[in-house]
């Protein structure tokens, strides 16, 4: 295989490879040898088919799958030989072909650009720890006990008011006759918050324990037997009793209840839950700080190509002359996140960091944590969409290099109170959002050339794949 390597303008080169005849001939006869056997024809024993027969009857087919595998390899071969990373797929213009003669073509290809790392150990970054006082503990525990229903009777006489509880027995009628769903025991409202049929709750204001009221609503319109929507009933509501709410202890018994061993251990609880969440928003400030520095690091040319791909995901669902006049905007954009992708990429493989299965499964496992009773669906969304599953794959591996980099490079570590974590997180909201989100790359789609296809693309029309039957 000879192959000659050509610069055509900055980025994009053509390789020239050319086959000898002679070695497409072996593969061939290789070919014919590996079929002959499992080829049945009338007139010949299994594997005493003359090559000349096979070679009438599937001689374009075999032929076509000889020469898909032999640009496969020898396309990739080139590529690695000299050491060339295409941006996106190649393509291939085959010159000559065909049985009996030698294989030529030229394969144009988009190289990606070399990247010069400087050194990671001089991005420098912020590490916030927030430190949680007692009173933010002690309100946080306070609202979860506001929180708990903890109704108690009030007395017989004593008339129900808004935020109340008010119990009761009801049958219903629609033109004076007895419909589906028409009768509850024991119903609950809580007055005021308007939850069972609207305007129902505020009727039973100013009843008591043992008072017979009657209430009119009409039914919704999502009622579920759809002959009775929108049609007005009479509740004939039979009251059993009127509760208060009132404050829970904060106790131990209270902490209990909440699964803590104690009220000491259930605020201990309580302040690494309230540190946690400030900890997730102030650890994505951090790697955007990261990602912000490596946007310094050189890169001497953009693939163009990488950027049309690019352009055209940002301007998804946009009209044509909505996305024309976004076009230059989008066109920074895309150039910033190819970028900072292709750095993070060259670092990571310079470190030679993997992703391993056991991480990927622990992500999917992650994902199902956070939405409870909706685990069975989402295993199943991974399961069908593969290109799911890779951009989870694109996650842990852009999260491992963050990791690696601040490992290498310079912490400030900062313990602030929880106003000062509130007022940094505003900031950051605010330079976001007049950046057009320029540098969300947690919510950007991720920028991996170590997908980006080498498969080359050969435009010809292809055979059909042999019939072994």
């Amino acid at each position: 295989m000879k192959v000659t390597v050509e610069n055509i303008k900055g980025l994009n080169k053509d390789i020239k490879v050319f086959i000898d005849k002679k070695i497409m001939t072996t593969h061939m006869d290789e070919k014919y040898e590996e079929i002959k056997n499992t080829v049945n024809l009338k007139g010949f024993r299994p594997g005493k088919v003359p090559k000349e027969i096979l070679k009438r009857q599937f001689g374009k087919a075999i032929f076509s799958e000889v020469l898909d595998k032999v640009l496969k390899d020898s396309s990739t071969k080139a590529l690695e030989d000299n050491k060339i990373k295409p941006a996106g797929q190649p393509k291939l213009d085959l010159k000559t072909y065909g049985e009996d003669k030698d294989l030529e073509y030229v394969m144009s290809v988009t190289e990606l650009p070399k990247v010069e790392l400087k050194s990671v150990e001089n991005i420098k970054f912020n590490e916030y720890s927030v430190k949680i006082d007692s009173n933010e503990t002690n309100k946080r525990v306070k609202e979860i006990a506001k929180s708990q229903n903890n109704f108690k009777d009030v007395a017989d006489e004593v008339k129900a008011v808004d935020g109340n509880s008010v119990v009761f027995d009801y049958k219903a009628t629609i033109d004076g006759k007895d419909f589906t769903g028409g009768e509850g025991k024991n119903t609950q409202l809580i007055l005021g918050k308007d939850l069972f049929i609207k305007g129902f709750d505020k009727q039973l204001i100013g009843v008591k324990k043992n008072d017979e009221k009657l209430v009119e609503a009409v039914l919704p319109e999502n009622y579920p037997q759809k002959e009775f929507a929108k049609k007005k009933a009479n509740f004939v509501c039979k009251i059993i009793a009127v509760k208060r709410s009132e404050d829970i202890k904060i106790d131990d018994d209270f902490a209990k209840n909440l699964g803590a061993k104690d009220l000491t251990d259930l605020k201990l609880l309580v302040s690494k839950q309230i540190n946690e969440e400030y900890k997730n928003s102030l650890d994505k400030l951090t790697k955007t700080q990261i990602l912000k520095e490596i946007e310094n690091f050189k890169v001497d040319e953009i693939p163009s190509n990488l950027i049309d791909e690019e352009v055209k995901i940002l301007s998804q669902g946009m009209s044509e002359d909505d996305a024309k006049k976004s076009k230059k905007n989008f066109e920074i954009i895309a150039k910033k996140r190819i970028k900072v992708g292709l750095i993070l990429n060259e670092f990571g493989e310079q470190n030679k960091i993997q992703v391993t299965e056991q991480e990927i499964q622990a992500e999917v496992q992650k994902q199902l944590r956070m939405m409870p009773g909706q685990e069975k669906m989402v295993m199943e969304f991974y399961q069908k969409n593969p290109s799911a599953l890779a951009s989870l794959k694109g996650t842990v591996y852009e999260e491992k290099i963050i990791d690696l980099i601040k490992k290498k490079a310079k912490l400030n570590r900062k313990e602030i109170s929880k106003d000062e974590a509130e007022k940094i997180l505003k900031e950051h909201q605010k330079q976001d959002h007049d950046h057009n989100h320029d540098h969300d790359h947690s919510e950007e789609k991720k920028v991996d050339p170590k997908k980006a296809s080498t498969k080359p693309k050969v435009e010809k029309t292809k055979a059909k794949k042999v019939s072994k039957k």
